[in-house]
């Protein structure tokens, strides 16, 4: 019954919200934005554009919608009863977006989990303040520089790497060529602000500083509030001819104290393999069922490097990610986790609306408990654009977990089957 509620309340928003904007003359266009259907696969940062279409205030009211139907089996060693898991719909998950013109160069985003995996009731995902001009304080201030730099602010998303571009956000599955992210998921959203250079031919850079923290505290744990985050991005970024573009980024995540470190654990939407890999005896979800959390605690480093290449209608999108860390309290010696994946995708049909791809992604790492474990993942998929706003995908993945402790709920663990998913956004 909460679930009819919140689609309900959700049509209702957005019935007004196309009301509100089609008192505007272009009610869909927004200056220096990823669309949120088929025209932002393989966006990244938003191009830098001073040109703006900016009138008046302009509100811009758009959703998701994701459903998928999952037939996966899992197994382990037998140590631990594995919950059975058998064919059918998981929960369909909703997101609520809305983004505002409030002054010419100046923006604002909000993204509320109307329905997820592990919330019962809405919640506010995050959402920033962007400017790309400083009109506001007076006409043409700053022009020069600002046709190159752009300020966000707010407890937001943090842009570290390139895969939170092209993961699933709970019901935001457009830009994902597969059902599942990545076993090491990483994405937070805390508080802070990141300032972006464009150099115009291709280079830019980003640096960042966040509090460190996904739940806004002013309590006091070891004598302090909180830590500190530091966020880097450097990258190239250019489309040298029709048919071939060309993209490689390095970022960095660094605190040097946090209370806890949420990099690898902060999505509450949940992993896409519901229910697989969980004790039969447990009464609660394992909402992030699938996915491997290195539990650094208060300390980490994390390096990404991404590569794409788009030649016509293959691309390739790869991942190397290097992470250490430790919790203080207990640990003397930081511990060190490595993640590598490479895609291969290739489009096709009427605007490449139709596409099929394959997903290698493995993760090693030393566990607190001194034991080396790897995790390896195979993703094979295939998926159709049925209008710009509209995706149908499949997906086969086999998911395995070696030297895992005897007695551990993932020893000689493994899980593997098909899924379908529906994925409305405008």
């Amino acid at each position: 019954m909460k679930s009819i509620q919140k689609f309900a309340i959700l049509g209702i928003v957005l019935t007004m919200g196309y009301s509100i904007s089609a008192q505007t003359v272009n009610p869909r266009d927004f200056d220096n934005y990823r669309q949120p259907d088929q025209r932002g696969v393989n966006v990244f940062e938003p191009q830098k554009d001073t040109l703006t279409a900016f009138e008046n205030l302009h509100v811009r009211m758009g959703g998701s919608f994701a459903l998928q139907f999952q037939a996966l089996d899992n197994e382990n060693s037998g140590a631990v009863a594995l919950k059975e898991v058998g064919t059918n719909f998981n929960l369909a998950t909703a997101n609520l977006d809305l983004d505002v013109a409030l002054y010419d160069g100046v923006s604002m985003h909000l993204r509320t989990y109307l329905s997820s995996r592990h919330h019962n009731e809405p919640y506010v995902k995050g959402g920033y303040f962007q400017v790309d001009k400083l009109d506001f304080i007076s006409k043409g201030f700053m022009e020069d520089l600002m046709k190159h730099v752009t300020i966000k602010i707010g407890h937001m998303e943090n842009n570290y790497g390139d895969t939170h571009f092209r993961r699933s956000d709970n019901a935001q599955a457009i830009h994902n060529p597969f059902i599942g992210n990545l076993i090491m998921d990483s994405f937070t959203t805390e508080v802070g602000a990141e300032v972006y250079y464009n150099t115009g031919n291709g280079f830019f850079g980003m640096l960042g500083f966040t509090n460190g923290k996904l739940n806004q505290s002013v309590e006091e744990s070891n004598g302090t509030t909180g830590g500190a985050a530091l966020l880097a991005k450097l990258g190239y970024d250019k489309q040298l001819s029709d048919d071939l573009r060309v993209r490689l980024t390095g970022s960095l995540y660094n605190t040097g104290y946090a209370q806890n470190v949420y990099l690898y654990s902060a999505d509450r939407a949940g992993s896409r393999y519901y229910d697989i890999m969980q004790d039969a005896t447990s009464t609660s979800d394992n909402f992030r069922a699938g996915r491997f959390d290195p539990s650094y605690g208060n300390q980490i480093t994390a390096v990404m490097i991404n590569p794409f290449v788009k030649y016509g209608g293959l691309e390739v999108f790869g991942t190397v990610e290097l992470t250490s860390g430790r919790r203080l309290a207990t640990e003397t010696e930081r511990r060190n986790t490595e993640q590598y994946a490479g895609e291969v995708i290739y489009r096709f049909g009427d605007k490449e609306n139709i596409f099929v791809g394959g997903r290698y992604n493995t993760v090693s790492s030393e566990l607190a408990s001194g034991d080396d474990v790897t995790i390896n993942r195979f993703q094979l998929g295939a998926g159709w654009f049925l209008t710009r706003n509209i995706l149908m995908k499949a997906e086969y993945v086999n998911q395995q977990y070696n030297d895992y402790a005897a007695g551990d709920i993932l020893e000689d663990g493994q899980f593997d089957g098909v899924m379908v998913e529906a994925v409305i956004s405008f």
